[in-house]
């Protein structure tokens, strides 16, 4: 029903900055929690950042100071500044959505998967 639709990935060198972008749109009667994940090759899916309706944030602690995901509830939409690029931030970022629908069920939404590569 939910549909996550991304923008912003690309190709930066090591120290630059990067914006993310993800709207979530559908029939929606409240987003619990939206956040943005990454996938490595070869490594397992790590949560980057995630924000909560209320606005409470979490990140992992390799992007702590240097990432900030933000939430605009009018337009539903997530976004994640990065910056202080490395290397080692390269990998597939997905944008992820945990809201309720209008019979209360709780339901996920992923987006398709923007590729971030930092590389000199």
């Amino acid at each position: 029903q939910v549909q996550l639709v991304e923008s912003g990935g690309g190709l930066v060198q090591p120290g630059g900055s990067l914006r993310l972008s993800c709207a979530a749109s559908g029939s929606i009667f409240s987003i619990n929690a939206m956040g943005w994940y990454r996938q490595a090759p070869g490594k397992q899916r790590e949560l980057v950042a995630a924000i909560t309706s209320g606005g409470r944030t979490n990140y992992a602690d390799s992007v702590k100071g240097r990432f900030t995901i933000s939430r605009d509830n009018a337009m539903n939409t997530v976004s994640l500044q990065m910056n202080s690029l490395k290397p080692e931030d390269t990998a597939v970022y997905y944008c992820n959505a945990w809201y309720s629908d209008y019979d209360d069920d709780l339901l996920s939404s992923w987006g398709q998967g923007t590729q971030v590569t930092v590389s000199s």
